[in-house]
């Protein structure tokens, strides 16, 4: 192997059914010239110990384990506190790379001198079976990714705001440096705000249409997305996308704002009001109906689909 490249930071908290899955994706990689950084963070199943035989087996694995909790965004911290290589990606660990994910990402982010790439990504989602089977690209996926481009901004590519997760890119590591961009530890939906940061602090970046990441969404529900019908995680959620937002704004990307806000309305907020609807704490309702009607005095003009528009004007009158 050749000095590597790319260094992978894959968080894990008792995610033992599925991290030999996403391990043997980073090992079958056709580019090769990567190494990863496993942290454990704090797992009380066998996790901490498929991490260290990954270890023992390939010395491009390095682990960290957590004495205590920290959370997601503690993890992929540590992870960015070790990088010593050029550029840095994620994979949480319960998740896979496609097979070219790394090849693809890498090889455009080094030929376009680019501060960021960022590729598609699907759904794996639990058959009857116990298999997991991956769906297709959502159009708002597509609507970041396609068509290829490279040395983009903002300011000509707004849609690209819409990509909010941390595992669908690969970026500098001088650019985590000079920004001092972290995740915010203790909160839900970290990536959100940490994403328009990078976005809007890259001097350029990239967008690649090929699927790099198939997400897992856990049979056993206990994935974070499948929560948002808790009320801790709904005002983390509201609030990573407000804060999102915000980071646009202050950078001055109007365009790239109200694109998110359409995209919120679309399609982040319809399945929480159908949480809301019949919810048994009225404060759900309360706090969710306040969010869209602050969301919504910014819309100008938003005109949204079926059923979208009836969800929205419901959540107003809340």
């Amino acid at each position: 192997m050749q000095s590597p490249v790319v260094t992978v930071i894959v968080p894990g908290y008792d995610v033992g059914p599925y991290a030999a899955e996403a391990l043997e994706s980073l090992r079958a990689q056709t580019f090769t010239d990567w190494v990863a950084v496993l942290v454990d963070d704090a797992s009380n199943d066998d996790t901490g110990a498929l991490f260290d035989a990954a270890a023992a087996d390939d010395d491009r694995f390095q682990v960290v384990h957590h004495r205590e909790r920290g959370g997601l965004s503690a993890a992929r911290n540590t992870g960015l506190d070790l990088v010593r290589t050029p550029l840095v990606g994620f994979l949480d660990a319960d998740d896979r790379y496609t097979p070219r994910a790394l090849e693809r990402l890498v090889g455009t982010i080094s030929g376009s001198g680019s501060d960021v790439v960022l590729g598609a990504y699907v759904r794996l989602r639990p058959e009857a079976d116990g298999r997991y089977v991956a769906g297709s690209v959502q159009p708002w996926v597509a609507a970041a990714t396609d068509p290829a481009r490279t040395g983009t901004t903002l300011d000509v590519h707004p849609e690209a705001s819409g990509n909010i997760v941390a595992w669908s890119k690969v970026s500098r590591t001088e650019l985590w440096r000079r920004t001092g961009v972290r995740f915010p530890v203790g909160k839900a939906y970290e990536d959100q705000i940490v994403a328009q940061q990078l976005y809007t602090r890259a001097r350029a970046f990239d967008v690649i249409p090929d699927v790099v990441v198939e997400w897992r969404e856990r049979a056993d529900g206990s994935s974070i997305t499948q929560h948002k019908g808790e009320l801790p995680v709904m005002r983390d959620y509201l609030e990573a996308l407000t804060g999102g937002i915000a980071v646009l704004d202050a950078a001055g990307q109007t365009r790239a704002a109200a694109a998110r806000v359409r995209l919120i309305l679309g399609m982040d907020l319809p399945p929480l009001v159908d949480l809301a609807r019949d919810h048994a704490d009225p404060a759900y309702r309360r706090e969710l109906g306040a969010f869209v009607r602050r969301l919504w005095a910014r819309a100008d003009g938003v005109e949204l689909a079926e059923p979208a528009a009836t969800a929205i004007t419901a959540a107003r009158l809340w």
